[in-house]
């Protein structure tokens, strides 16, 4: 593991601005993975912006949005993320435990419309593939507007970003140890949801 101090909010006042705004976009919590992102503050800024942006300044509705992050989550292996979104955040959207369980298998499962299933075929070619075929392309577009389109495209771009990141640093792993886990116990843990 990359050896990466962390950033604690009371010992850098030269931050508390910034500290600020991450707390008050996450309930009031200054999350682990701000805590190593502000050794380069103007990165944990755009970090931060853009994730806002992604999630909570578009016209996708919050099931979609919540079910494509998850589902990068559990494509990359980071249940950092496939965790955080499938207990907290998807069911504050009112996504059922079980459509939330399905999403790892969605095509074998008839709890998402026809909607939902054209954004997941969109977020795996994008995540697995990167180039997407046309007949998925063709499907989006009978379901989303070109704007709605523009959101998905950079929503599920960020979280392949934000996932990536999230293995390189090893963030759920350094979570685990500073709650005094084991430090084998998120490395060997898979997505449950």
């Amino acid at each position: 593991m990359i050896k990466l101090s962390l950033i604690e909010e009371k010992e850098h006042p030269e931050f508390s601005e910034l500290i600020a705004r991450i707390k008050a976009g996450r309930g009031g919590r200054y999350t682990y993975p701000f805590t190593l992102l502000l050794h380069s503050p103007d990165i944990a800024a755009a970090w931060l912006d853009q994730v806002t942006a992604v999630r909570w300044k578009t016209n996708l509705d919050g099931p979609l949005r919540e079910m494509v992050i998850i589902r990068i989550g559990i494509l990359n292996r980071v249940s950092y993320v496939s965790k955080a979104h499938g207990t907290v955040y998807a069911p504050k959207e009112n996504m059922s435990a079980k459509q939330i369980s399905a999403i790892e298998d969605w095509k074998n499962s008839d709890l998402f419309s026809a909607s939902q299933r054209a954004a997941l075929a969109y977020t795996d070619a994008m995540t697995l593939e990167v180039q997407v075929p046309e007949a998925i392309q063709d499907e989006l577009q009978r379901h989303l507007s070109e704007r709605q389109i523009i959101e998905l495209t950079v929503l599920i771009g960020t979280y392949n970003m934000h996932t990536r990141v999230f293995q390189a640093l090893e963030i759920e792993r350094r979570s685990a140890i500073s709650k005094g886990d084991p430090p084998t116990a998120a490395r060997s843990s898979a997505p449950t949801v």
